[in-house]
């Protein structure tokens, strides 16, 4: 983690006052956040990634062969969305008034309604393992990152036809849009950053991470053009999204997932799942960041959602039982989620409430 001595902070931040290029102004003082609940949601299976939707309140949850969604004001279900064998990630496209999942294990896309809930429409993505799913609003096509054929599927929703496939030359893990031509997304094990062209559907851009190792989860800032790459050597690296150039490290907890940048607080949380933490960073200016907490959650808690408008993180975690002995036909086993153990941690700036 970089640390600068207290003047020389103070002149960043004057000069970033005076200057156009020095980047945001800073934002207000970082709050203090907290474990505000806890939802038992209980169930059989594992989990991936979260998406909080403000507009509903609707908390989107990966389970494993199906989709829960939760109200994230209480933490009643909503509703499950089945048929979503090996469910990664989600992606929302209200103007199309449509939800989308990732399926790892069948290879294809699940289209549901937003207003009803319910499974409309199965897309073949083409590649295998879809992991990463986003939508991006400018081109209005959705976009599935394919970890093990390493490709990325660029689809148009309301065909459901597969438009392009772009090879990326290794794992593509989670990814982020400006909503002005370009999609950034981490390559894990090769621990490079892709740009995508959304306009071309190309790859245009592949940047060494500095100071980072099997990059997961990912954050951006578009306004200043900063990415937020977290790592499994316990850092969080940042890089201009203009040209690739590294920016800052800072140390993050142990097993990070990933990733969610709060633009209005100037904000970017780690959620990691080895040590149990969030990792609270606050954003100085465009170009200066420190750790302004560390807040323990639980084992197991690798993954988040943010709400932009309440402020509030939410990360799933659960209980594990033994891991079974390794077989020719599964050399490297789990350990399975113990039986009603999953939950969903709300976390928050207490001083609010």
């Amino acid at each position: 983690m970089r640390t600068f001595p207290t003047l020389f902070c103070l002149a960043s931040l004057l000069a970033a006052v005076s200057t156009v290029h020095a980047g945001p102004p800073a934002k207000a003082a970082t709050p203090a956040y907290s474990l505000l609940k806890k939802y038992d949601v209980g169930g059989l299976g594992g989990w991936d990634y979260l998406l909080a939707d403000a507009k509903s309140g609707h908390l989107f949850v990966s389970r494993g062969d199906r989709a829960l969604v939760v109200n994230m004001a209480d933490g009643t279900l909503a509703a499950t969305i089945a048929g979503t064998e090996g469910i990664h990630g989600f992606a929302l496209a209200p103007e199309l008034g449509q939800g989308y999942t990732s399926n790892g294990r069948a290879d294809s896309v699940t289209v549901f309604d937003l207003a009803t809930l319910k499974p409309v429409g199965t897309i073949a993505v083409g590649g295998r393992n879809p992991d990463a799913i986003l939508y991006d609003h400018a081109s209005k096509h959705l976009f599935t990152f394919n970890g093990r054929s390493k490709d990325v599927s660029v689809i148009d929703p309301q065909t459901q036809k597969v438009l392009a496939t772009i090879a990326v030359g290794g794992k593509p893990e989670f990814a982020a849009s400006d909503e002005n031509g370009r999609v950034y997304f981490n390559i894990e094990d090769t621990s490079e950053l892709g740009v995508i062209d959304t306009r071309s559907n190309t790859l245009v851009a592949k940047w060494k991470l500095k100071d980072c190792e099997d990059p997961s989860g990912l954050a951006l800032d578009a306004a200043h053009r900063r990415v937020f790459s977290v790592c499994q050597n316990r850092r969080m690296v940042v890089t201009d999204a203009a040209s690739g150039k590294f920016v800052a490290s800072v140390a993050i907890g142990n097993g990070p997932d990933a990733a969610a940048y709060d633009a209005e607080r100037g904000i970017v949380f780690s959620s990691n799942g080895e040590d149990g933490s969030l990792t609270v960073v606050k954003q100085i200016d465009a170009d200066h960041y420190t750790v302004a907490q560390t807040l323990p959650t639980e084992t197991s808690a690798r993954t988040l959602a943010l709400d932009p408008e309440s402020h509030r993180v939410y990360l799933a975690a659960a209980k594990f039982g033994a891991k079974p002995a390794a077989t020719p036909e599964q050399p490297h086993p789990r350990a399975p989620v113990l039986e009603g153990s999953f939950k969903i941690l709300v976390v928050g700036d207490s001083a609010a409430q």
